[in-house]
């Protein structure tokens, strides 16, 4: 018997791991939650990047559909998309970028050295903005409707196809 009570412990990981691992079987790691997609733009102010205005988001939204581009200087997938961005400004497509939980000295260098493709570049140093965006991760972006309604989400690098279908989306 006691034999018996010093192998519970080794069977009951087992067990755990067996179930465990069936619902990694089952589970799709493509799946990217859009929480948010179908829903308001959350209420937020946060400072603009050239001098620290506060700006309110639903008021940017008002001023017609655009891509919400969270992004930082410290993100490498972020450098991989950025020209795919300064398309999207090319073609007219309005961006605004909300700088991720970085230093706004290290956000200016960013864009200076790759260029701006946004109309607006707001700063979520703290990570609020990402917290009530449901953020998973940089870069993402986001579409949104006149009417401050979040149509939808890209999460990682945009691709040119992909970035085509948002832009399709915001116009």
């Amino acid at each position: 018997m006691s034999r018996w009570l010093a192998l519970a412990p080794l069977l009951v990981l087992l067990a755990l791991g067996g179930l465990f691992g069936l619902y990694a079987l089952k589970r799709n790691p493509q799946v990217q939650p859009e929480a948010m997609v179908g829903k308001q733009l959350p209420n937020l102010t946060l400072p603009n990047l050239a001098g620290g205005q506060p700006v309110p988001l639903r008021e940017a939204a008002a001023e017609g559909p655009m891509l919400v581009n969270f992004f930082a200087s410290w993100c490498a997938p972020c450098e991989i998309e950025h020209p795919v961005l300064m398309q999207l400004k090319a073609e007219r497509v309005r961006l605004v970028g909300i700088a991720y939980k970085d230093a706004p000295q290290n956000t200016q260098a960013f864009i200076g050295r790759l260029g701006d493709p946004y109309a607006e570049v707001l700063v979520d140093r703290e990570g609020r903005a990402g917290i009530e965006f449901g953020l998973t991760g940089v870069p993402e972006t986001y579409v949104v409707g006149r009417d401050g309604m979040i149509l939808a989400k890209h999460t990682g690098p945009l691709t040119p196809e992909a970035a085509r279908r948002l832009a399709q989306q915001a116009r």
